[in-house]
């Protein structure tokens, strides 16, 4: 009765009957919102629940929704706002700045990726396994791209969930998908050439895509930033600037057609509304109030991207056979196995160390919302079947629910599977052999924020302590920097009591455990402490705790002193509120500068 109560026609609106529109989208964030909170209850992605909800919705379903068209005209301001944040998150300097072997490896891994995911499908149809591969030639192409990209929105939530984005593999993966939803970007722009390629209308696209970014960038300085710097005092007015810019510039690469028409020019130059409005956060990301504003249009973006989801539920068909469940098994196994053999080689080709190259690989094992995008604009252009459609999506649905168990198991699969790694040729990078007649002083588990600093405070303090310093990490990328402080240091697990034989941790006068548990992966700080403590009896431990009821587990466990940072910053932000309150900003500045140095002046390995 309630369903039937929402999607009163429009005759009856004087009587108080809700417009068929409104019924709709209301149904639609009804069913939507009432599946997430039972699928979030069971562990399952939200986007599942969206699917799920335009499946029941639909043509198949209880045929709630009369006119899909009303949902997917909404679901198109979605699609525009997701490119929107996407382009305001592409933080271009941070790319740069991530280094030759990220930068290849986000070059290479999409199209080696689509190459794979083709030959496997073509293999697929020479064998005579899935009918509805060969109703279309390009679903080859189609299911090559879908495999290719991750899922930010799953991997980064869980990254930040779990505070892992400052881990090696946090940083890998981070990069990576930046890198896929660029190529993702680039597969729309040509994608409607696809099925008659025209390499002049390629050309002419990309063409225009350069023009509206000169354009963009420079109305972006002339007035976008002018204009949040006169409302940035008025936060209610920061959302409607943003999404104000966005249509402007969506409208703008719209129109070039016709701007071209007028000054006697045939030139198709248009830009899609996905590729403008990439353009259009892209222009602003460096804006001081880009945090604000991906803040902001992200609430008004989850509300759009919700219905295009059911959107796309809605466009599955009632499945006639078993062959596009089992087709879809096959998509998401392919993808699974693309992590394998294209995305774990060649990020450990290109020099990423063995373990953070796999746990990256597996941790990025899931298709991506943007696959789905792509795949709707296919239907869109009658490159593929409603049929081969709804394989993506169940293919996707399937990744999805996997995606929070291999994640959070991705450094207990690496411990099954690295023996075999081995034996494969993947080998772990070697540490330098320790010169001889050197005493280790200072033995250092792991490397990460509190090591970086306190290794500057040696160098400036107490340089030559250095080279009676041994350290064990995982991240090879920071072993360099290491060595020119004069330190010696080993790539290893820190779980593993070679790995701290070899390093030379027996034989250390202080040991050092600086990584906090949030960060430790297969063991804690206190198991830690205790395996430091049977491999060297006499060494003093110092060790780290994260809350207060660590610090009697620790001493217990053997560490002779126990520090809590979180204890020491409260003490700091005491000091630096005491100088405010007593308005001596100056002071404290010269007293941090005095104990600090100029922050600049500070080569920290971790900056």
């Amino acid at each position: 009765m309630a369903i039937a109560a929402l999607t009163s026609s429009p005759a009856h609106a004087a009587g108080g009957a809700v417009p068929t529109l409104v019924a709709e989208i209301g149904a639609s964030l009804l069913f939507a919102g009432g599946l997430a909170v039972v699928f979030a209850r069971l562990g399952i992605p939200s986007i599942a629940a969206f699917i799920l909800a335009g499946v029941a919705l639909g043509p198949i379903g209880l045929e709630v929704i009369t006119d899909p068209g009303n949902i997917e005209a909404i679901a198109q301001i979605g699609f525009v706002l997701l490119l929107f944040v996407i382009g305001l998150e592409i933080d271009m300097p941070r790319i740069l700045a991530s280094g030759r072997t990220l930068l290849l490896a986000g070059f290479l891994q999409f199209p080696l990726t689509l190459l794979f995911g083709m030959l496997f499908t073509k293999l697929l149809m020479l064998l005579g396994i899935g009918g509805l591969l060969t109703e279309a030639p390009l679903s080859p192409l189609y299911v090559g791209i879908a495999i290719s990209v991750s899922s930010s929105l799953l991997v980064v939530k869980l990254f930040q969930e779990h505070f892992q984005l400052d881990t090696r593999p946090g940083q890998i993966s981070l990069i990576i998908l930046i890198f896929q939803d660029i190529w993702a970007i680039v597969v729309t722009l040509v994608q409607p050439s696809l099925s008659n390629p025209d390499v002049i209308a390629i050309l002419s696209s990309f063409m225009g895509i350069g023009l509206l970014i000169i354009v963009a960038a420079l109305l972006s300085r002339l007035i976008a930033t002018r204009a949040f710097d006169w409302i940035a005092k008025k936060p209610e007015l920061i959302l409607l600037g943003a999404i104000s810019w966005c249509f402007a510039i969506v409208a703008l690469g719209t129109s070039f057609d016709g701007l071209t028409h007028m000054l006697g020019v045939d030139m198709k130059l248009a830009v899609g509304s996905g590729m403008a409005a990439l353009i259009a956060g892209a222009t602003i990301a460096s804006s001081p109030y880009s945090v604000e504003i991906v803040t902001k249009v992200g609430l008004v973006k989850d509300f759009f991207v919700t219905l295009f989801f059911v959107g796309l539920g809605m466009s599955i068909p009632a499945l006639t056979s078993w062959e596009v469940p089992l087709l879809a098994c096959l998509v998401a196994v392919l993808a699974l196995l693309a992590r394998q053999f294209v995305f774990f080689p060649v990020f450990y080709f290109l020099g990423i160390d063995q373990r953070s190259a796999q746990v990256s690989s597996i941790q990025l094992a899931q298709i991506s919302e943007f696959s789905l995008v792509i795949m709707f604009l296919g239907l869109e252009l009658q490159h593929i079947s409603q049929e081969f459609a709804a394989v993506v999506i169940l293919a996707f649905v399937i990744t999805a629910v996997l995606t929070t168990p291999l994640f959070e198991n991705a450094y207990h699969i690496y411990d099954a599977i690295k023996g075999t790694l081995h034996k494969l040729g993947f080998r772990e990078p070697g540490g330098e052999e320790e010169e001889s007649g050197h005493e280790t002083i200072l033995g250092m588990l792991g490397i990460h924020r509190d090591a970086s600093s306190f290794l500057e405070e040696l160098s400036r303090h107490q340089p030559e302590l250095l080279k009676h310093t041994s350290i064990v990490d995982f991240n090879v990328a920071l072993h360099p920097s290491i060595r020119e402080l004069g330190a010696h240091v080993v790539y290893g697990d820190i779980s593993n009591e070679e790995a701290l034989l070899h390093a030379k941790i027996d034989r250390a006068r202080i040991v050092l455990c600086s990584i906090p548990d949030d960060l430790l992966r297969g063991i804690d700080t206190v198991a830690l402490v205790k395996l430091v403590r049977h491999v060297n009896p006499g060494a003093t431990i110092i060790a780290n705790a994260i809350h207060i009821s660590d610090w009697q587990k620790l001493r217990e466990a053997g560490a002779d002193i126990v520090y809590m940072p979180h204890l020491e910053v409260a003490k700091t932000i005491l000091d630096a509120f005491n100088h405010a309150y007593d308005q001596e900003i100056e002071i404290y500045e010269a007293q941090q500068i005095e104990r600090f140095g100029i922050p600049a002046s500070r080569h920290e390995i971790m900056d």
